[in-house]
């Protein structure tokens, strides 16, 4: 009997240890700036991107060919975070759109197709580096939770910078569209107009138990539970300490969702949890056979019509 219990409890060790090992390597290579790949990213995202290369080029050239300058401002916890502010033409900064990009991505990067149609219509850009991305410091990602105290900072920029006639819409794809949504829970200045939310996940938790279970074919438990705790102690922040699904029931700025219902990578079944527990105005675009971060390019005329109906309602 006790060699029946030693054995059983070395196996436990060995097995709680492997576990262990398991959350360490799969935290320090999401979670931390310096292991992340975005090749990586776009591999597990599935979205083909070639077949929009030549475009997403054409725009980049046509958006960075207007005046552009570098932002940079300390956060709250003294990292130093980078921005790209691209005026209008009109130079009347009366109407911005500040933009918030995906996990990997950057400020130059996932808003260079959307930013032709902001700039035809009169917008100015801010473009910014979420923490531990591009130009921003830090060495943790906020995934949301961390960054919508951020993006408060940079509309008191914004509005600092243009005026208090200034109205404003917060645009975010994937990682970036769940900050915003996230951000929605906030107590936000009147210039604050509305919000656009492209494939948002509902929590980091919630996503990569989505990941673990459909691209590693492993159990959420006791991963997550661990993930968590490494994430309390090194970035500060838990998992699930901040939900864009909870958030938006203290929302009070009109939503527009947008998703693709071929996205593998953050389901959409996470937007309609998010539209159904949002207290302000929601309108929703599902785009049929887009993957993630797809649907601009999958349909762009549906995109655009979607986002002038909205807005042409709350910019007034």
């Amino acid at each position: 009997m006790k060699k029946i219990l030693k054995g059983t409890a070395v196996f436990a060790g060995a097995l709680a240890a492997a576990q262990a090992g398991v959350s360490a390597y799969l935290y320090h290579r999401t979670m931390k700036r310096s292991n992340t790949d975005v090749e990586r990213t776009m591999k597990m995202a599935g979205t083909d991107w070639n077949q929009y290369m030549a475009l997403i080029q054409e725009r980049k050239d046509r958006l960075f060919a207007h005046p552009h300058e570098d932002v940079y401002k300390k956060s709250g916890d003294g990292l130093n975070l980078h921005a790209i502010y691209v005026p209008s033409d009109t130079k009347e900064d009366e109407k911005i759109a500040i933009c918030f990009h995906g996990y990997t991505g950057q400020a130059g990067s996932d808003f260079c197709g959307i930013s032709d149609y902001y700039l035809k219509n009169g917008y100015s850009l801010l473009l910014v580096d979420q923490r531990a991305h591009g130009k921003s410091e830090g060495e943790y990602i906020g995934f949301g939770c961390l960054d919508r105290i951020d993006a408060c900072s940079w509309i008191d920029w914004v509005i600092a910078r243009c005026g208090m006639q200034t109205k404003i819409v917060l645009h975010g794809i994937s990682m970036g569209a769940a900050t915003v949504l996230m951000t929605s829970g906030l107590e936000l200045p009147d210039q604050v107009k509305g919000i656009i939310s492209d494939c948002a996940f509902t929590s980091p938790k919630e996503v990569f138990t989505h990941v673990l279970r459909s691209m590693y074919h492993m159990p959420a438990f006791p991963t997550m539970q661990i993930t968590d705790w490494i994430n309390r102690k090194k970035a500060g922040y838990g998992l699930d300490e901040c939900n864009a699904a909870r958030e938006v029931r203290k929302a009070q700025v009109p939503i527009l969702l947008i998703h693709g219902d071929a996205d593998t990578f953050v389901p959409c079944s996470m937007c309609h949890e998010i539209e159904k527990n949002c207290a302000s105005e929601t309108t929703k675009l599902i785009i049929e056979g887009a993957a993630h971060a797809e649907s601009y390019y999958k349909d762009m005329e549906a995109y655009e019509n979607a986002m002038t109906g909205f807005l042409e309602g709350v910019m007034k």
